[in-house]
């Protein structure tokens, strides 16, 4: 019987092995994979080749010996800047540590429900990412409470701060926040009155420990204008990303910002990134949509309808600050497509398991209730979203077919830059809080997260997991996409146009700047 450790090493090994042909753009086929990099020469068994990428490897060896992760990434990287290395091959041993620790855990008393259930189920982290899991050292008692995968659950860490420390903003009439604003709906959140002139903002544990360090913080708690109040309220759920907490008995998430390092950055909000949920939530309201709401009405945007921060009326945050996310209704309809096709030991994905009996059909679905409102909405408004997996929620029936889809973060919204002009007059504002960029960049974004990230890894899980044809798959991708065409070409200036790229295009972008063949024309 296969040890946790050695399943964690051997995902590790494939993803490592992924993520340098996908990088250096080296083809992979059935048979024996022989590539000579330096000094060493790696060679691997190929027992799945992909060409959406989800290739499945065995029997890897450096100089004829196996290696650790570790010191594949090693091997792999040289000639890179040696403390780069240093650094990923650290937190690529860390992300073992982490996997292997997760998948003892086995069936672990995680939170009720299908959509926490997904949430937290994601033992392995991306595919083709050598420290899929790494935490900047986060372990032992801390990477039990604060990390999904094992279930963990906490009360947030309270402050409170003077009123003119501290800006807001919410949606006037936002249902989640129950006719509240965002000041007094933080108040019922702690469960607990602020004092006179106090407002109070919740952080991540971990944040708060890290928070009163930090001189701009630590001088606002010794002047007496910050105060910290600890734990109090309810205990919530980290989800897939960690930092957004749900709470089943609760209308809204918390999106708290979280300097550790996971994966790759640290994630805390910019006001930029705050403000952007809320513009985004008054476009919908304005029907800046209304013609991919009205093509499809069972995909819809996650709102963020409030936030908070201390910022002490400057031009950058103090790393204390909350976005609030509306929970969908029916949440327990919806599943983080990430976690659909995540690979689980000794099984296969609950994608596979959903779709075993017509994985055409589920693939068909995907793409006509998922994928083409995204491309529609791009097309109407230009607003391109950054769907990978983990941003992207599929709305699912009690037997997993697919019902509807949704797309959930308020970092993610590009505006190709031909567009701004109509946004503007819409907003009535000098400018936006979106990202806004050469018509372009937001095709290769989409390409990169619609298409490889998302729509191919849904293709690539099935035929990975044996219940379908991936040649047959990408066929149902294609015709799907032939027959939007139409209608994208009505919603707005050349709207069929990326998506005509993904049909006819030799090679498409795929990050990080990697043109990568197309499997839809090869």
């Amino acid at each position: 019987m296969t040890s946790s450790t050695e399943t964690a090493v051997a995902a590790h090994l494939n993803a490592i092995l992924r993520w340098y042909t996908r990088e250096a753009g080296v083809p992979v086929a059935f048979g024996v994979l022989r590539l000579a990099v330096g000094a060493s020469t790696v060679t691997a068994r190929v027992e799945h080749a992909s060409r959406t990428g989800w290739h499945q490897f065995a029997g890897i060896l450096v100089d004829g010996v196996p290696p650790a992760p570790e010191e594949l990434v090693r091997v792999l990287s040289a000639g890179a800047d040696p403390a780069d290395v240093d650094d990923l091959v650290a937190r690529t041993a860390e992300s073992v540590r982490n996997v292997a620790r997760f998948v003892s855990a086995g069936e672990c008393d995680r939170g009720p429900g299908r959509f926490l259930e997904i949430e937290q189920g994601l033992l392995f982290g991306q595919l083709n990412h050598p420290a899929p899991k790494s935490r900047d050292g986060l372990s032992g008692a801390e990477l039990a409470r604060y990390s999904p995968e094992l279930g963990g659950r906490f009360a947030v860490h309270w402050f409170e701060a003077d009123t003119e420390l501290v800006s807001s903003d919410q949606v006037a009439g936002a249902p989640s926040l129950q006719g509240l604003d965002a000041v007094q709906l933080m108040g019922a959140l702690a469960g607990i009155t602020p004092s006179s002139g106090r407002v109070l903002i919740p952080a991540h544990p971990w944040q708060a420990a890290a928070l009163v360090q930090r001189p701009r913080v630590a001088k606002l708690i010794a002047d007496g204008r910050v105060r910290e109040l600890g734990p109090h309220g309810a205990q919530w759920y980290p989800t897939s990303s960690l930092r957004t907490l749900y709470h089943p008995d609760l209308p809204v998430m918390l999106k708290l910002s979280l300097g550790l390092r996971v994966t790759d950055t640290s994630r805390e909000s910019t006001p930029t990134e705050l403000r952007r949920g809320v513009e985004i939530y008054r476009l919908l309201d304005a029907a800046y949509n209304a013609g991919t709401a009205t093509a499809h009405p069972r995909f819809t945007l996650v709102r963020d309808p409030a936030w908070i921060a201390l910022d002490e009326g400057g031009p950058t945050l103090t790393g204390l600050d909350v976005a609030v996310r509306e929970v969908p209704n029916d949440v327990n309809s919806y599943a983080c497509l990430a976690g659909l096709v995540a690979p689980r030991p000794d099984r296969i994905s609950r994608l596979s398991e959903y779709a075993v009996d017509d994985p055409g059909g589920w693939v068909a679905a995907y793409i006509d209730h998922v994928l083409i409102p995204m491309l529609h909405l791009y097309a109407e408004t230009g607003i391109g979203l950054e769907a990978h997996g983990q941003n992207t929620l599929v709305r699912l029936d009690g037997l997993g077919r697919i019902k509807g889809g949704a797309y959930r973060d308020n970092q993610g919204y590009y505006l190709a830059s031909s567009y701004l002009r109509g946004l503007l007059a819409v907003t009535g504002l000098r400018d936006s809080a979106l990202v806004v960029t050469d018509d372009q960049d937001v095709d290769d974004l989409l390409t990169c997260n619609l298409l490889h990230n998302q729509a191919l890894a849904v293709v690539g899980c099935l035929a990975a997991d044996g219940i379908a044809d991936e040649s047959e798959l990408l066929d149902v991708v294609r015709d799907r996409l032939i027959l939007a065409l139409p209608l994208l070409q009505a919603a707005g200036p050349d709207g069929d146009r990326l998506a005509r790229r993904w049909l006819t295009a030799d090679t498409l972008p795929c990050k990080p700047d990697l043109h990568a063949p197309n499997p839809l024309t090869v």
